[in-house]
């Protein structure tokens, strides 16, 4: 299968419903933060991007939303048929996406480069997609904030081990930073820059 037709094919079948679907979980998963969310739009999306990332892309991105993509995505066909399915445009620049995708395996260095918003306005800020190889199995990470009762637990497969000090220096950020999305196939999990983790002993 060529370039071409990799990126004419694997969108939406029902582009307005397929889109009000997944919208509404991500809602959800942001209203009620590490709640694991199956994504049910069929999409085939060139690798190295996961079907869940695509369908936010597909649903969130348009002609008004910059969007990042990691080294590996960037060299892919992911570009070619985010515009095409989108009209989402590139940037290189972190600090001018709305939103950004990055592929597992990938080292974070910080969420300080993305756009963290303003105090007027904290909405105009980066939501970084990031796809893990799972989001259960691995290290267990508490979660407590608005949106969660008392304290709820995640335990995704492959976040860096920086990650908890990259999502203080996030946090402390507040009301602006980075809003997170983790995927791992068809799922997802929303962590927005209101939620506290903190490591679980095992």
């Amino acid at each position: 299968m060529g370039i071409k037709t990799d990126v004419l094919t694997g969108g939406f079948t029902e582009p307005v419903f397929n889109a009000q679907s997944v919208f509404k979980m991500l809602m959800d998963g942001m209203a009620r933060p590490g709640t694991i969310q199956s994504v049910t739009p069929d999409v085939m999306p060139p690798a190295p991007l996961g079907i869940a990332a695509s369908a936010i892309g597909l649903t969130l991105c348009d002609h008004d939303t910059p969007v990042w993509l990691s080294a590996g995505l960037a060299k892919s066909a992911v570009p070619e048929w985010l515009g095409f399915h989108a009209g989402a445009p590139l940037t290189t620049e972190k600090a001018e996406a709305r939103f950004a995708f990055v592929e597992a395996g990938i080292t974070l260095s910080t969420f300080g480069l993305f756009a963290s918003g303003t105090q007027e306005y904290p909405d105009r800020s980066t939501t970084v997609v990031i796809e893990l190889a799972d989001l259960e199995g691995g290290r267990r990470l508490a979660l407590m904030g608005p949106g969660i009762q008392s304290v709820t637990e995640i335990a995704p497969v492959g976040l860096p081990e920086t990650f908890l000090r990259l999502w203080t220096e996030n946090r402390a950020l507040f009301p602006r930073g980075v809003d997170i999305v983790l995927t791992a196939g068809k799922r997802f999990l929303c962590l927005p820059r209101t939620t506290k983790i903190t490591a679980t002993e095992i």
